[in-house]
């Protein structure tokens, strides 16, 4: 896997909560796919994940990829953020996509996707981001 920006930064407790992995990036193009465990404990009462923490892993897929492009100068806000629920998601692993649309000097525009193991789209996201300036916090 190619050397990215989050190989300096220790992860933070959300990321720890949610099982946040990075399993590839892409940070000339501002691309990254994580990771996450859909644990059963984030279960609502249908037994399916409840859309806050589905929301909150994308949120922890889109700032990462800020990251990941700025090579690690930038973390971000968020500004605001729509989420599509396109299917219900079930416990167990579960995989993001984010891709910075547009990064300029205060702001920056990302999308993302969650996906199920087998590939389907549970979950749509597109967010504005303030940018602010990293302080390097090294493992």
């Amino acid at each position: 896997m190619v050397k990215t920006a989050l190989d300096d930064f220790k992860a933070p407790p959300c990321a720890k909560l949610l099982g946040w992995r990075l399993l590839d990036a892409r940070p000339e193009e501002g691309w990254i796919r994580l990771a996450f465990e859909g644990k059963p404990e984030f279960c609502n009462p249908a037994g399916f994940i409840q859309g806050g923490l589905l929301s909150a892993m994308l949120d922890d897929t889109m700032g990462p990829a800020v990251l990941v492009m700025s090579e690690g100068r930038l973390y971000t806000t968020t500004i605001s953020m729509t989420v599509n629920f396109l299917a219900p998601a079930k416990p167990g692993p579960l995989v993001a996509e984010a891709k910075v649309t547009q990064l300029g000097k205060t702001i920056a525009f990302v999308e993302s996707k969650l996906m199920a193991e087998d590939g389907t789209v549970l979950v749509t996201a597109t967010a504005t981001e303030r940018l602010l300036e990293a302080a390097r916090v090294v493992k």
